[in-house]
């Protein structure tokens, strides 16, 4: 590309004609460039900003590259629960897509102190969720979440606090309850879905007609999702507890094994097997088929979020806790563990899968540490309406699987938000070095 302003090393007068006819020229191509790569703005209030915030640049090119690096990496993965006063993003008895059985606040529920507590990564500040931020860099895109009841759970999260500042209009659903719903936002030109899919394989889930176990087949994706992937520019997938079910497995065509069921002559082989090729099935459809047609797409996939029933979920277990675990109260063991490290091994083995396509980010959503030390979070007996006005009962069902809307799953969607914002950063940072004169606009 010729230099603009070469003419001034030749003569003061033709770099006078020439430098207005070269601004106007650029000025379209800035333009252009901004309406298809816009700039991310930080949060305003100063206390929410992030860490070594990277748009106050210092002269040093260290420190500019120390910046960069602040602001496009950060572990969510460890940090700490502390208090807020600023309280939730958004009120519960006024956002209609709560499902009732998370809508603790209307339910009834007395203690509010869950409401005022958020995650402090040890690496970095986690700013508070700015709906418009999102409308930003989501513009003209389609937003998908899928997978089980948590996929649902973070869907309603997320149209919740969006609400707050622009209407929703559900435009599709279908299914038993409202299990594939779309919704949009005609401001932004922005499409957010939900599809039921608890294995993201194709599966014959059991009932009362059918089967005993779950039928599963592990090496074939769900297409009542995977036919839209085509469509879809955000896709967040969430699974993990249906596979505590009993189920057999296929593969290949044949049984590959079962989960507990005594009385078929198959393998027993656990769940775990099973839900590692489930996700690779998935991971692996989603690279193959945007990047086969040219087309970019966000993959994320959020990781198992623990119960926390004290005593078995049928037999009278509660989660009654009120307050945040503490840092050396409890760690991640256990089957939350193996689940957890099975997610994260799958999705670091999809990004080097991935690297063969362009246009394809895949970033594991780690929330199963955050979610565990939030014991207060859930529904428990308020997955009901007023479960204790006529006095208390011997025995109420409580809900320590789910999440009240608002809770601690807000953070989750702070999260996403935000490895999204970063994401924009560094493209954007990318870009300027490829066209430096670009950069000056």
């Amino acid at each position: 590309m010729t230099n603009p302003l070469k003419g001034q090393y030749h003569s003061h007068s033709l770099t006078k004609n020439f430098l207005p006819y070269a601004f106007y020229a650029l000025l379209p191509i800035a333009l252009f460039r901004m309406y298809f790569h816009p700039f991310s703005f930080p949060q305003s209030t100063p206390d929410q900003l992030p860490h070594n915030n990277s748009y106050i640049l210092t002269s040093s090119s260290s420190s500019k590259e120390e910046e960069i690096a602040n602001e496009t990496r950060c572990d969510y993965t460890n940090g700490k629960w502390v208090h807020d006063k600023m309280g939730p993003l958004y009120n519960g008895t006024t956002c209609g897509t709560i499902k009732d059985s998370q809508n603790c606040i209307s339910h009834g529920r007395p203690d509010l102190g869950y409401l005022y507590w958020r995650w402090q990564p040890s690496q970095c500040k986690l700013p508070r969720f700015d709906p418009n931020t999102f409308f930003h860099l989501l513009s003209n895109k389609h937003i998908a979440f899928v997978g089980d009841s948590m996929a649902r759970n973070q869907l309603e999260s997320l149209l919740c606090i969006l609400a707050t500042a622009s209407n929703p209009n559900l435009v599709y659903r279908d299914g038993e309850d409202n299990k594939f719903r779309r919704w949009h936002f005609t401001s932004h030109n922005i499409t957010v879905s939900v599809f039921w899919s608890p294995f993201l394989v194709r599966g014959v889930e059991k009932s009362k007609t059918g089967p005993d176990q779950n039928e599963l087949y592990v090496d074939t994706v769900d297409e009542r999702w995977g036919a839209d992937v085509d469509h879809i520019d955000t896709i967040v997938l969430s699974i993990g507890h249906w596979f505590l079910h009993p189920a057999v497995y296929y593969e290949g065509g044949s049984v590959l094994g079962c989960h507990y069921c005594p009385g078929l002559n198959h393998t027993e082989i656990g769940f775990y097997d099973a839900m590692r090729k489930a996700i690779k099935t998935a991971l692996k459809t989603i690279i193959e088929r945007k990047g086969a047609n040219g087309y970019g797409i966000d993959v994320f996939l959020t990781t198992f979020s623990p119960s926390h029933f004290e005593g078995e979920w049928d037999k009278a277990g509660a989660c009654p806790k009120t307050k945040p675990y503490k840092e050396e109260e409890k760690i991640l063991e256990g089957m939350d563990a193996d689940m957890r490290a099975i997610e994260v091994e799958e999705m670091e083995a999809a990004k080097v899968n991935a690297k063969q396509f362009d246009g394809l980010k895949l970033e594991i959503l780690d929330v199963t540490k955050l979610s565990l030390m939030r014991p207060d979070g859930h529904p428990g007996p308020y997955m009901y309406p007023f479960p204790f006005a006529n006095g208390v009962h011997e025995r109420v069902q409580n809900d320590c699987v789910h999440w009240c809307l608002p809770g601690p799953i807000d953070t989750w969607n702070q999260i996403l938000l935000e490895v999204i914002r970063r994401w924009n950063i560094q493209s954007t940072r990318e870009e300027s070095k490829e066209h430096p004169m670009l950069a000056r606009f």
